[in-house]
């Protein structure tokens, strides 16, 4: 976070992304470079895919959340649940990407706490978080959350228990939805005056 701030930027602003982002969705993968994306998608993308992806990614199960600075969606965070674990309790997974030039500033760890608050909301026990081996970054912040990651064949995976929800995490969040969806609607585009007809 310093880093950021240091740059001459504004403090990053997190909220959670919804239809009307969408543009800025898809800016935000297009102008990741080829590195990034592989990271995110654990494979090579190119243009036409990453567009394909961001189109759908803020309408999908689960909730994206993003991080802003200086008003430009610069990091995005992922929550899709997908089933149950061993002891019956949810899973979800959990994706994060941050721009080149804004890494290592915090963000990863304020979309992967905010997500991991969500979730547990949720009634989700256990998120999991796949990466490639080289990122070492993505372990760092995985295993300083309590996970243990297995690695195989040059991937790494995750598991983070959660805590069951507590009311004080059901109204922060619900506190913090509210102002997400406040702020994503001053964002808009105002609509052009009426013309009235002669």
């Amino acid at each position: 976070m310093r880093r950021v701030a240091s740059a001459g930027r504004d403090s990053p602003r997190l909220r959670r992304l919804w239809l009307s982002d969408r543009p800025a969705v898809r800016a935000f993968f297009l102008r990741l470079d080829p590195e990034t994306r592989a990271s995110r998608f654990m494979a090579a993308v190119n243009d036409r895919m990453a567009a394909s992806y961001a189109e759908r990614a803020t309408v999908m199960s689960g909730m994206v959340i993003g991080a802003f600075v200086d008003g430009e969606l610069r990091a995005v965070g992922e929550l899709r649940p997908f089933g149950s674990g061993q002891a019956g309790g949810r899973r979800a997974e959990v994706a994060l990407t941050v721009e080149r030039g804004f890494r290592r500033a915090g963000l990863g760890s304020m979309l992967l706490r905010r997500l991991a608050e969500a979730a547990r909301n949720r009634g989700i026990a256990e998120l999991r978080l796949r990466c490639l081996s080289h990122n070492v970054a993505m372990r760092r912040l995985v295993t300083g959350l309590g996970a243990e990651l297995r690695l195989d064949d040059g991937e790494s995976e995750g598991a983070i228990p959660l805590a069951r929800a507590t009311p004080l995490s059901l109204w922060r969040e619900g506190i913090e939805t509210a102002l997400d969806f406040h702020l994503a609607v001053a964002t808009l585009p105002l609509p052009p005056p009426l013309v009235r007809a002669a």
